[in-house]
């Protein structure tokens, strides 16, 4: 009998607060930031602290890394929220449910730009393939792809009400499209450098470009150009001036706050330089003072040339009366915020400024932090700080207690507590660098750190209690001694470290006043406190320790790739195991004591026979360094993490690969292990701490074999070479426009459906008119048995519903793979469609793509001209019907609304709008004192004068 095993799925992942591989920016209402977190978004409310809501895909990836964020400010459209992720996918969210709405594909690399248009109805994505891509969010499906740009695509930005778009590129140029007429209107040079970053002020006055260079660039855009502007016919930016910038770093980010009066310059480091622009009439003002000062230096200096016999020309005088305007009138430096580490990404607040700010900025750091600024005419000051839900590095250990019900984590700094069900953190405790830790009951804790001290923590206080100086080099292994019975007891514990010694501890509990804690904590308690009883003295590193769960016998993993095996009760040498090629990293002992289980650098796993020391497998576990391995308990299950990302579930007895669990997206460093085996839990390089949990589902060593080698098959489709890192060799031709899409397996598997679906409404045709011929000529037959397949529908309609089934944005690369036989097989049922009134819009989508794709082979085959003719006088008229009845509903609606703005007082506003003005409302309120505190320091005001 083919034996099953439980299947483990990923569950949870906490501990990332924003990667630094994404930007950050608001959510429509103003209310939330949203920040993604390796390959999910979370939206932050920066006032509690605290996620509200979390967007999350199907499925979890490395590939699914977000990339860029956008949100629409627009409350027309619930798909507010775009996401672009590291496998050129672009995902729509709903931002009220964090539900995803629909799935772009049409990117061949990751996605680097994303920004919606004015309505919010149009997104444009650009990519490291080159390309722009223009999607209809309402119809989730590709509108064109606009190319022309030889490198990366940087940032984007719509004019003129989403008419135009102008895109920049690490190609050094920037290019404005008219989407209208979809081709390039004007490119534009100057910069010396890769340009990163743009922006346009609200009134569309300023278009601000940052690069490596030294300065920034300001463009005029072509609004109505006045008398003695010197416009050419096509331009739409025209340069303005460049202004010096602070710092020499490169430009990572340019963005204008709400009104467009601030325009922070974010720079690849520390800082971010805070700009002032002017309006027209301060900018004017700021002009006439420059001329006053040089015409003030122009006179000194003529009085001095006419002491010394020479003349000097005096300016012009319609200079002085109309001086003209230059960039640094406009643009005067305001603030320079200086953050503690290095800036990600900045984001101006869409709301209202608390009083007597000019506006609120928002900015995530690459050590796992966000951050929001106030920004005043004075100073930048810190608002809010959300650091507390993970680490500022990466995790080095982690760690459940018996119970299951608390997790320890290390990093370079800090021990976090946290809940292993929810993912909430309980206690933050400042620590030193912690390579190793392990619980001791579940009040106190202990911590092995790189500098060789052993830290006792107290977790119900979230204090360090004592720091002991307890090597002289890194402890990389603590182990509790289990009892005799198997159980881990209080008879204490085992480290081992980079100064040759492997120790023995055991506990003590003592009255407090002996170890001078804070008078704080009550006199009577105690408190734990450990005393080195033995020392084993090795000859190299111990690298790591394992005991057997019945405590007879200690394993140690050293540094010259041996593992040595001593009695626990006379240390005496037992056995030892070498074999591994580089340094052993981690190990196991099984429950029952007869396997252990090795780890190397060397990349594989070995499994040993504990009575012997033979070695009954050598297993190449992973593509990198295995860095942890666990037994799960009562088992020969084994679980292994690596530095190739990946977690794998082992069958030591048949030593066969189970599983392969993807999620991380670096490093996976740490693993731990219910005592149960219901769930495990992972630490990663990635600052992410994930859990897999085991579920009912069974699964068979046989078709997870097959399912790899079609993963394996699959992925060529998916990450094709020649495209993987943007187009090379083939040059885009200039301003060209191309298909949206990109073939994918979900458009692949739909073409197969499609022709699957014609062959079978064929073949249900031909037995329909059979049928009809036998009963014509026998004058009676059988009762007519339809196909099971078409569940009951007409051949017509089996190929409708299957067509109205694909997904709108893999329709048309679904409708190019099919051959032009099956095209004209689907070209006969278009006419029957056409008389549905709700799918006109679908034959007129699938009319066009054939005609564009077969045009040349449909002119010339004479069945195709019949058919083409009657489709031509058909779609027109019912397109012109459906257009007719779209302007009537919208001039009954306009009717409407003016009927009700004459009957009620409140003007016709849309729900969602409404609601987000209450709600806005009610945060004021809740941020003003209220009236009993008002009335409290009235009479204390009063009392005061009395």
């Amino acid at each position: 009998m083919v034996k099953a095993y439980l299947r483990y799925e990923p569950a949870l992942t906490f501990g990332v607060i924003a990667s630094p591989e994404s930007n950050v920016c608001y959510d429509p209402s103003g209310r939330l930031l949203l920040a993604g977190a390796l390959d999910r978004l979370a939206a932050w409310d920066l006032k509690r602290g605290l996620p509200s809501v979390s967007f999350a895909p199907s499925s979890s990836s490395p590939s699914l890394a977000v990339s860029c964020i956008a949100s629409s400010q627009s409350a027309a459209v619930s798909s507010s929220i775009a996401s672009g992720h590291a496998d050129g996918s672009i995902r729509l969210w709903d931002a009220e449910t964090g539900a995803c709405e629909a799935t772009l594909h049409g990117h061949r690399s990751a996605a680097s730009a994303l920004r919606f248009g004015p309505s919010g109805a149009v997104l444009a994505s650009g990519s490291k393939d080159c390309d722009v891509i223009l999607w209809d969010v309402v119809a989730q499906a590709g509108l064109f792809r606009l190319r022309g740009h030889r490198d990366q695509v940087t940032d984007l930005v719509f004019l003129d009400s989403g008419k135009k778009l102008v895109s920049c590129s690490k190609d050094k140029f920037i290019r404005v499209w008219d989407l209208e007429t979809q081709h390039c209107l004007q490119i534009i040079g100057g910069h010396r450098s890769e340009i990163w970053s743009m922006d346009v002020d609200p009134s569309e006055r300023f278009l601000v470009s940052g690069s490596a260079d030294p300065e920034l660039r300001v463009f005029r855009i072509r609004q109505l150009v006045e008398e003695g502007e010197d416009w050419s016919k096509w331009d739409v930016l025209k340069l303005f001036g460049e202004i010096p910038r602070q710092n020499k770093e490169r430009v990572a980010t340019v963005r204008f706050n709400r009104n467009g009066s601030l325009v922070a310059c974010q720079v690849a480091g520390k800082t971010a330089d805070i700009y002032r622009v002017l309006d027209e009439t301060e900018a004017v003002r700021k002009a006439k003072r420059r001329m006053h000062r040089k015409k003030e230096k122009a006179s000194a200096k003529s009085m001095i040339a006419e002491g010394n016999g020479t003349v000097i020309d005096p300016l012009p005088a319609q200079d002085l009366q109309n001086p003209a305007v230059i960039v640094t009138d406009v643009f005067k430096l305001l603030q320079v915020l200086r953050a503690s580490k290095k800036i990600c990404s900045i984001s101006f607040s869409p709301s209202n400024p608390p009083r007597g700010c000019l506006a609120t900025l928002s900015l995530s750091l690459n050590n796992n932090t966000l951050e929001t600024y106030s920004v005043d005419s004075e100073k930048v000051s810190k608002m809010h700080s959300i650091e507390m839900h993970g680490h500022r590095s990466d995790i080095r250990s982690v760690s459940l207690n018996s119970e299951d019900n608390l997790l320890m984590s290390t990093s370079h700094n800090a021990v976090k507590i946290w809940n292993p069900s929810t993912g909430d953190c309980l206690r933050t405790i400042d620590s030193g660098y912690g390579l190793c830790s392990s619980f001791v009951g579940n009040r106190f804790a202990l911590v092995g750190t790189k500098s060789g001290t052993l830290e006792i923590i107290d977790i119900a206080s979230g204090s360090l209690t004592e720091v002991i100086e307890a090597h002289a080099g890194s402890i990389r292994s603590i182990v509790p001694i289990p009892d005799e019975d198997g159980t881990v007891g209080a008879r204490g514990f085992v480290t081992g470290s980079a100064d040759h010694d492997v120790k023995f501890w055991e506990y003590q509990l003592v009255n407090v006043s002996l170890l001078s804690i804070s008078h704080r904590m009550p006199r009577d308690s105690k408190q734990l406190t450990v005393t080195n009883v033995r020392t084993l003295k090795m000859t190299e590193d111990v690298l790591a320790v394992s005991i057997s769960p019945q405590g007879k016998h200690i394993a140690v993993a050293l540094l010259d790739c041996n593992v040595k095996v001593y009695h626990m009760d006379t240390l005496k040498h037992f056995l030892n195991l070498y074999g591994h090629k580089l340094p052993v990293l981690c190990m196991d002992i099984s429950s029952d004591g007869a396997l252990i289980v090795t780890g190397s650098a060397d990349k594989n796993l070995k499994i040993w026979g504990m009575d012997f020391g033979d070695c009954h497998k050598s297993i190449f576990a992973h593509s990198d360094s295995v860095m942890d391995v666990k037994f799960v308990y009562r088992t020969h299950y084994v679980f292994s993490v690596g530095k190739d990302r990946t977690v794998k579930y082992w069958d030591a007895d048949k030593f066969e690969l189970l599983l392969t669990l993807e999620g991380h997206h670096a490093e996976v460093w740490c693993l731990t292990i219910s005592s149960r085996g219901d769930f495990i839990v992972t630490g990663s390089h990635d600052r992410s701490i994930r859990r897999w949990d085991r579920t009912e589902e069974q699964l068979f060593i046989e078709e997870e074999k097959e399912k790899r080698l079609e993963e394996t098959f699959e992925a060529d489709l998916d990450n094709d070479n020649e495209y993987r890192y943007g187009q090379k060799d083939d040059a885009p031709d200039e301003g060209s426009v191309g298909v949206p899409g990109r073939k994918t397996k979900e458009t692949v598997t739909s073409a197969d459906a499609i022709m699957d679906a014609l062959d079978t409404a064929e073949e249900e045709l031909k037995r329909l008119n059979q049928h009809k011929l036998e009963e014509q000529n026998n004058g009676r037959a059988a009762k007519f048995q339809p196909n099971v397949i078409m569940q009951g529908h007409s051949p017509s309609d089996y190929v409708l519903n299957v067509i109205s089934s694909i997904r709108p944005n893999d329709l048309e690369q679904a409708l190019l793979a099919l051959p032009f036989s099956d095209a004209l097989k689907l070209m006969s049922y278009l006419k029957e469609w056409s008389l549905v009134p709700s799918k006109v819009e679908l034959v007129c989508r699938v009319c066009l793509v054939l005609l564009q794709t077969h045009h040349n082979q449909l002119t010339t085959t004479p069945a195709a001209r019949s058919l083409l003719t009657e489709l031509k006088d058909i779609l027109y008229c019912r397109v012109k019907e459906c257009k007719d009845t779209i302007g009537f509903n919208l001039a009954a609606m306009d009717h409407l609304k003016e009927l009700l703005a004459m009957r009620s007082d409140a003007p016709f506003r849309d729900a969602k709008a409404k609601l987000m003005e209450i709600r806005q409302e009610q945060s004021k309120r809740s941020d003003r004192p209220d009236g009993n505190e008002r009335r409290k320091k009235k009479k204390k005001k009063a009392s005061g004068e009395s």
